[in-house]
């Protein structure tokens, strides 16, 4: 099989020094600074109906740094600050693009602490990488091998809120390649009880990773909440023991996540998913808790992109389309099915249904009808005015 040859990112674990943690929260700070303030320049000039380039406020960065007031930008590497203002280019790409809404102003407390380093400011050299501004390499603990030759691109530091320091490492992985090619195909129908439900008949058990841990949750958040609200040490401390259990429910999440897509990618040739909108789901206060503790979107995410690694088909059926309701064996369409009824007999046939395996067979089988119809894989997002492989109809003659 052909490499396929994807820029692929490694994350590790790193424990700075003293030195290097102060150097590295400097630069935090400098490129959530570049960035607030190349928005507020775009926005005032968004104000007067101009459009500001990525060359302009690069340009206006040089100014920043002459000045009294921003002279401390010339204290951490400039390549971080370039490429905050490359990502604020980006942002506003799509923002023109109606693919996301207007960026926002990043907060000290609740944005993401991170900064990106090209080629031009960091040294790799045998299995130590050294950071612009450093002396000492990072003290990063190796938990899997880079690609042998691989050379970074791009490395991205980062500090979670949980005080765990990240390093991301972007190279071009050599060694992924399409798997060979099999005959099976699976519909899956994603639920709360049972996470997956195949269309095989097995059930994949949710395994409700934030219910586990939700007592030591609810008991740091207490602790937190009787804190005095400020800078205070002890609130800081308290926060980080809250960021902890979110961080291990997370780490637990991602680990079976990871497990279960590679798992469906290797056995299956087509996989048939429905196409959720999981942020209109989450808006049901009684449910809204479980749905996001499954983590749907995480799941499709890690399907579709290993999917294109290993030369494997995602398909994403219609939102609309009645899975649950529809009788697999006749195709009878019942008028109401409620939430609590898990097995029904369809009232065409007689055939008794268990309510998610029959869903899965459905997704399975209007789902193959893609490659007949020629419906999009994203029908809701992808293709602009397309339809979906459930409402494909004859286009209308003009008299």
């Amino acid at each position: 099989m052909k490499a396929t040859h994807v820029k692929r990112a490694f994350k590790y674990r790193f424990y700075p020094t003293d030195a290097q943690a102060v150097e590295l929260s400097r630069t935090f700070g400098c490129v959530r600074k570049v960035y607030n303030l190349a928005l507020a320049a775009r926005t005032e000039a968004w104000g007067r109906q101009e459009r500001v380039s990525y060359g302009q406020t690069s340009a206006m960065l040089t100014v920043w740094k002459k000045t009294e007031e921003f002279a401390y930008l010339n204290d951490v590497s400039s390549v971080p600050l370039q490429q905050a203002l490359r990502h604020l280019q980006v942002a506003f790409s799509n923002f023109f693009g109606k693919r996301a809404g207007y960026p926002r102003f990043k907060s000290r407390k609740r944005s993401r602490r991170s900064a990106e380093y090209t080629a031009s400011a960091f040294r790799f050299r045998d299995g130590c990488l050294t950071l612009a501004k450093m002396d000492q390499p990072l003290d990063i603990v190796w938990s899997r091998p880079l690609p042998e030759g691989a050379s970074p691109s791009t490395v991205t530091v980062s500090q979670d809120p949980a005080g765990r320091w990240h390093v991301s490492i972007l190279v071009q992985d050599p060694t992924l390649a399409p798997l060979p090619t099999v005959d099976t195909a699976v519909g899956i129908d994603v639920g709360l009880d049972h996470l997956l439900t195949l269309s095989t008949g097995e059930k994949i058990t949710n395994p409700r990773h934030e219910r586990r841990d939700r007592a030591r949750l609810a008991k740091a958040q207490r602790r937190l909440a009787r804190k005095a609200k400020g800078e205070g040490a002890n609130r800081a401390k308290d926060r980080r023991k809250v960021a902890k259990v979110h961080a291990r429910i997370a780490d637990r999440r991602r680990d079976h996540l990871h497990k279960l897509t590679t798992r469906l990618v290797r056995e299956h040739q087509t996989i048939v998913i429905e196409d959720l909108s999981v942020r209109n789901m989450v808006r049901n206060h009684s449910l809204a808790r479980a749905i996001s503790d499954a983590a749907w979107s995480e799941f499709r995410g890690m399907l579709e992109y290993k999917a294109a690694w290993y030369g494997r088909e995602v398909i994403a059926v219609d939102r609309f389309f009645p899975s649950s309701k529809l009788c697999s064996t006749c195709g009878t369409v019942r008028s109401e099915m409620l939430l609590h009824v898990r097995v029904w007999t369809c009232d065409g046939c007689g055939a008794t249904h268990d309510r998610d395996v029959n869903a899965a067979h459905n997704v399975l089988a209007v789902g193959l009808t893609v490659s007949v119809c020629g419906a999009g894989v994203r029908p809701q997002r992808s293709t602009p005015g397309g339809q979906s492989a459930s409402k494909q109809k004859p286009p209308r003659r003009e008299p």
